[in-house]
């Protein structure tokens, strides 16, 4: 009787330690599943903050590029007083246009007291007016006397121009609504002149 209750409990250990290496086994597999799973886990987490690091470091990128094209098409503040005095002389000037009842569109060239520009005495105008550096006067067209009532000594306004020039000079018959204003001696000054459209005024 004691034999068999000693091979009994024999058998109740056994079975007890069986069963414990058992639970310890799929225990360690459960664990070790678990830290895989943790692993994953981690290195998603990891992958999605430098995801959002990217996100945020192109959004900075984005944001100062835009603030340095704000920076460059920033505009010009405009000095107040310079702004009032040009609206202040604009007026003036039309207000100064207004007084003149005759207008015209016309072609204007420049010339200068030399032979090659005018003829052999280059500082006589064609009614004998004696031209010199300064003058503020004017060759016209013949058909501005004849036509449009411009007279010698006229007094015309050129727009966009300071001050009055005197029709001291004739130009050549071949020419129609055109000017030609003195410039001296300089030939530099009317060469940079040019050839321009501008609008003359003046009292008939």
């Amino acid at each position: 009787m004691i034999l068999k209750t000693r091979i009994t409990s024999m058998l109740f250990i056994a079975l007890v330690m069986s069963l414990s290496m058992t639970a310890n086994a799929n225990n360690k597999q459960v664990v070790k599943t678990q830290l895989n799973e943790a692993q994953i886990l981690a290195q998603k987490a990891q992958m999605e903050a430098a995801y959002i690091r990217l996100i945020k470091m192109s959004e900075k990128k984005e944001a100062d590029k835009k603030l340095e094209e704000a920076k460059n098409n920033k505009p010009r503040l405009i000095n107040a007083s310079f702004s009032s005095n040009k609206l202040t002389s604009q007026k003036n000037e039309k207000k100064s246009y207004g007084r003149y009842n005759k207008r015209l569109k016309v072609t204007a060239t420049a010339y200068t007291s030399h032979v090659d520009q005018t003829d052999s005495t280059p500082n006589i105008a064609a009614w004998g007016d004696r031209l010199k550096p300064g003058m503020k006067s004017i060759a016209v067209s013949r058909d501005l006397l004849n036509v449009y009532g411009l007279k010698h000594k006229q007094k015309v306004r050129i727009k966009g121009l300071e001050g009055e020039y005197l029709v001291l000079d004739k130009m050549n018959k071949r020419w129609r609504k055109k000017i030609d204003i003195y410039m001296g001696i300089n030939k530099k000054k009317a060469f940079r002149w040019g050839k321009r459209k501008v609008e003359i005024l003046w009292n008939h």
